[in-house]
């Protein structure tokens, strides 16, 4: 470990001795001077790690060696030690961005103190960290081989998001990479969980809340307490991305309520959507509204009626109310919005699908520039971030925060980065889905698919009498053999969904008061 070079300004620095020993014993080199005019010479010419700074000093003040240092060295840390406690001195030195700040007399173990949170924090809150996280993979390990309900595995997705994300802040990729296989078991077991439980969930009460219970579950009771509510669709948001943005939204809302649900499948917005804005799963939105539902071989927009959708549970649920719906599907119809929100002030629903999450995916897949900017989980959850901060969405946010609006985030579905292809084989009528296949005499690897050979058990409608469906595992995408390779290598390590994943199947909806 290299040296670590300290400069100590105070014009009584003989006094400061004992104090100086005990740092030169621990192998740090003290650099002394006694004003603020010699300081800042000495600053011209070495570089230090940081800097202990009297503040009450003859000739130049400390309050004035602060910022002529920081004017030569910004970076550099520096402690301001003083024997004033006046407001204004503290204020001042804060302001001018020290990084901490005793009050005299102070003794050894104070400095020592100092020392490691400016200069060993990242290093300490890493090894931090990582202990913990030691500690914690044995019991996520065993919670892997038993845990066999939807509560437990959402409980279990939420704990491999927050390590995840408390991991990635350190500098230890091998924890990640143990972190990384740990995620790959967890969605390895969810598969074999969805596959085997799914369709009961619909037969039975005990059923997590799903795409088409979502709005009757978590959105009327919140209509029914007679507050104006912005319901925020966020198109294909997982739980992580949401996580990464929550934080922005803390200066306005507080959170009341936090769950995970499950999305329904396909976890594709044609039908995960349309199932929240309708209370209905697929086969029973096509056989109901045959006039708002388009097949995937069908021509059109697939979303072009979630309003419609909408107004007739609305009707069903007999909830008679002032309600609008507006879809933001570009930068300039979010600042359209967002300019004029204060229309809403009537509505006791003002519902807002924002699409800028969906976009970002799938132009992943389409632009080089995407691709380099979001290649990983973190950097995609990064840009959503930047993205979330300076958005017409948040603008909206505020201004319903300040009109008095509660606030009902969610999502239809989330993404995964896929990784391996899976080759699959069908006629010119197969959906072209990378993560589900719908269509006649499809040919797949068994082991990599969840099947639905009958749509009917899992509520999806049939295009015709031998249609099946097909939903990719974990990772995996769908590859055709002809063009194989070079279908593959544009494809992979793109973010797709459709299919059967812990990260496309378990998403959040928050509820926030204004504060």
């Amino acid at each position: 470990m290299s040296t670590i070079n300290i400069l100590w300004v105070d014009d009584e620095i003989d006094l400061l001795k004992p104090h100086i020993l005990f740092l030169e014993k621990k192998n740090y080199a003290v650099t002394k001077c006694t004003s603020g005019t010699e300081a800042i010479e000495i600053i011209d010419e070495q570089n230090f790690d940081i800097v202990f700074l009297d503040e009450n000093m003859p000739g130049l003040t400390g309050l004035e060696t602060l910022n002529e240092i920081k004017n030569k060295r910004e970076s550099v840390p520096v402690v301001m030690i003083t024997k004033s406690e006046e407001e204004y001195i503290m204020e001042e030195a804060i302001g001018s961005k020290i990084a901490d700040y005793l009050i005299k007399p102070v003794n050894p173990n104070q400095i020592l103190l100092s020392l490691k949170k400016n200069l060993d924090h990242s290093r300490l809150v890493s090894q931090k960290t990582a202990s913990s996280y030691q500690q914690e993979f044995r019991k996520i390990a065993m919670d892997l081989s038993m845990v066999n309900s939807f509560e437990e595995w959402s409980e279990l997705y939420q704990k491999l998001i927050y390590w995840e994300m408390e991991l990635e802040t350190i500098e230890d990729p091998s924890m990640f990479e143990i972190l990384e296989s740990q995620k790959t078991e967890a969605n390895h077991q969810f598969c074999k969980f969805v596959d085997k439980n799914y369709p009961d969930w619909f037969a039975s009460h005990d059923g997590p809340i799903m795409s088409h219970t979502l709005f009757k579950e978590k959105v009327v009771p919140e209509i029914k307490k007679d507050e104006p509510i912005l319901f925020v669709v966020i198109d294909n948001l997982r739980y992580d991305q949401w996580k990464a943005f929550e934080p922005h939204l803390s200066s306005y809302y507080k959170k009341t309520d936090e769950d995970a649900y499950y999305s329904i499948l396909p976890t594709a917005t044609q039908y995960a959507r349309n199932a929240i804005f309708s209370g209905l799963m697929p086969s029973e939105m096509k056989k109901r509204h045959p006039n708002y539902w388009l097949d995937d071989t069908d021509e059109g927009g697939k979303n072009m009626h979630e309003a419609d959708f909408l107004r007739e549970q609305l009707k069903r649920l007999h909830l008679d109310i002032n309600w609008e719906y507006h879809k933001i599907t570009n930068l300039k119809n979010g600042k359209k919005l967002a300019d004029n929100f204060k229309s809403q002030k009537n509505n006791d629903l003002t519902v807002v699908v924002y699409n800028f999450v969906d976009m970002l995916s799938h132009s992943k897949t389409e632009m080089e520039v995407i691709k380099e900017l979001a290649s990983t989980d973190k950097s995609y959850r990064s840009l959503t971030e930047s993205w979330f901060k300076n958005s017409p969405l948040l603008e909206m946010i505020q201004q319903a925060q300040q009109m008095g609006f509660k606030l009902i985030i969610t999502t239809d579905h989330g993404t995964i980065n896929v990784k391996n292809p899976s080759k699959v084989i069908g006629d010119k009528n197969t959906s072209l889905n990378l993560r589900y296949k719908t269509g006649r005499s499809l040919t797949y690897e068994d082991k990599e698919v969840l099947a639905a050979k009958d749509p009917r058990t899992i509520h999806l409608p049939t295009i015709n009498m031998s249609s099946s469906f097909i939903f990719a595992k974990s990772d995996l995408f769908f590859a055709y053999p002809n063009n194989y390779n070079h279908y593959v290598s544009y494809y992979r390590n793109t973010y797709q969904h459709g299919g059967v994943s812990l990260e496309e199947m378990i998403i959040p909806i928050a509820i926030l008061e204004p504060r």
